[in-house]
């Protein structure tokens, strides 16, 4: 073999070239073509028996495997640095799927304290109804985190950066001690996205995305993401298929459209969060900016060192409490409100009234949830634009 073939290609080249069919005939698609199709005939009974049982490779029924979902599969796991992946109907799908295919009746689960509410939701109001019961603790704190584990402790999970706090855990730190007490690190991805960070390389066991967000990047899809090692991705597969949550042809033809420009949009994502975050900082109305980019963040060093780019989130507080916030948000001209995150436009939010509402204002408050906080997904305008329209939010109080 030659030098260039041993190379092992870029993230972007990866992410552009991993997906290609190739049919019979001359000329190939350039783009992946979608198998818009739930099941597959075959030439014989036996012919179908083989494939069914898995003796033969092939496609039987679009639940448990599809040509679109399989290249997406396998775009992800290259990524990732991963041995498998696979693909849901949404990001709390994949969560469910991470969280229930390791952890069971009688088991115990570590979350972070600074955690996606619909996290939050899974963990206190459906998986308790399943025996499975968990303790928050603060991740950042590892002598918070290891006293929280017990005998029954099955799982750590984590987020790359906090939503909404952009609090960041030392992800190697975690999985050495979540391994010493026999015990698995999940961690949900979304807010750095595989082109930012890649958990595995950490010691991380399980890395989740709600491709909803950043890996679709438009906000034109629903999807979620597992990957991780074959043994435990296999669990994970035969949960998804039981259950159904699995993702559909076009959802998952989508993703891998976004991926293809996953690389460039995190950039300029990176760079107008990073512009946003200094302008805010010096805003007399601003309380306090929250950016991992951001020199007094207080795990800026780490997020450096750990990830490859600070991510399109952050947060700040405003003063006047919620009715100060919700001044500010109904005055921006050009940003949207919307809850989600990872689009093209710049989207904000008011975390205690809308992802974090779920929670009991004493919990907000532990976690670090004020009711003056606004979360911020900076989008891929352009930066004057985007810091005019806070600009014009802020001295309009």
């Amino acid at each position: 073999m030659t030098g260039e073939t041993e190379r092992r290609r870029g993230f972007t080249t990866r992410a552009i070239h991993a997906a290609h069919y190739q049919g019979p005939g001359k000329g190939q698609p350039i783009a992946f073509p979608i198998f818009q199709t739930a099941s597959f005939h075959f030439t014989s009974a036996e012919e179908q028996e083989a494939v069914s049982s898995g003796v033969e490779p092939g496609f039987s029924y679009s639940r448990v495997s599809n040509p679109t979902t399989d290249a997406l599969h396998r775009t992800i796991a290259d990524l990732e640095g991963a041995e498998d992946a696979f693909s849901f109907a949404s990001g709390i799908g994949a969560i469910h799927a991470a969280v229930a295919a390791v952890v069971g009746s009688g088991e115990h689960v570590v979350c972070t304290r600074q955690v996606y509410g619909g996290t939050y939701n899974l963990l206190t109001r459906t998986l308790p109804r399943m025996g499975v019961v968990h303790t928050f603790a603060d991740l950042t704190d590892l002598d918070a985190v290891a006293r929280a584990i017990t005998p029954e402790t099955k799982l750590l999970w984590a987020e790359t950066i906090t939503n909404p706090t952009t609090d960041v855990p030392d992800l190697r730190a975690l999985a050495e001690l979540a391994h010493a007490h026999g015990a698995l690190l999940a961690v949900d991805s979304t807010f750095t996205s595989p082109y930012l960070a890649r958990p595995l390389e950490l010691g991380v066991d399980l890395v989740v995305h709600s491709a909803t967000k950043y890996i679709g990047g438009h906000g034109d899809l629903l999807g979620g993401i597992v990957a991780g090692s074959r043994g435990l991705m296999r669990r994970v597969r035969v949960l998804a298929v039981d259950t159904g949550g699995c993702a559909a042809p076009l959802e998952a033809w989508l993703m891998l459209r976004g991926l293809k420009t996953l690389a460039l949009r995190m950039e300029r994502h990176c760079a107008n969060a990073a512009g946003l975050a200094a302008f805010l900082t010096g805003q007399p109305a601003v309380e306090r900016v929250l950016y991992p980019g951001l020199a007094e963040h207080p795990q800026h060093g780490l997020a450096e060192r750990q990830y490859a780019g600070f991510g399109g989130m952050l947060s700040f507080d405003v003063r006047g409490g919620r009715a100060g916030a919700f001044g500010v948000i109904d005055r921006l001209r050009m940003a949207l409100r919307g809850a989600s995150l990872g689009d093209a436009d710049t989207l904000v939010s008011h975390p205690a009234s809308i992802s974090q509402r779920f929670l009991a204002p004493a919990e907000r408050a532990a976690a670090g949830v004020t009711e003056g906080m606004i979360r911020v997904s900076v989008g891929l305008e352009d930066l004057p634009d985007i810091r005019e329209d806070f600009r014009h939010a802020l001295e309009s109080a």
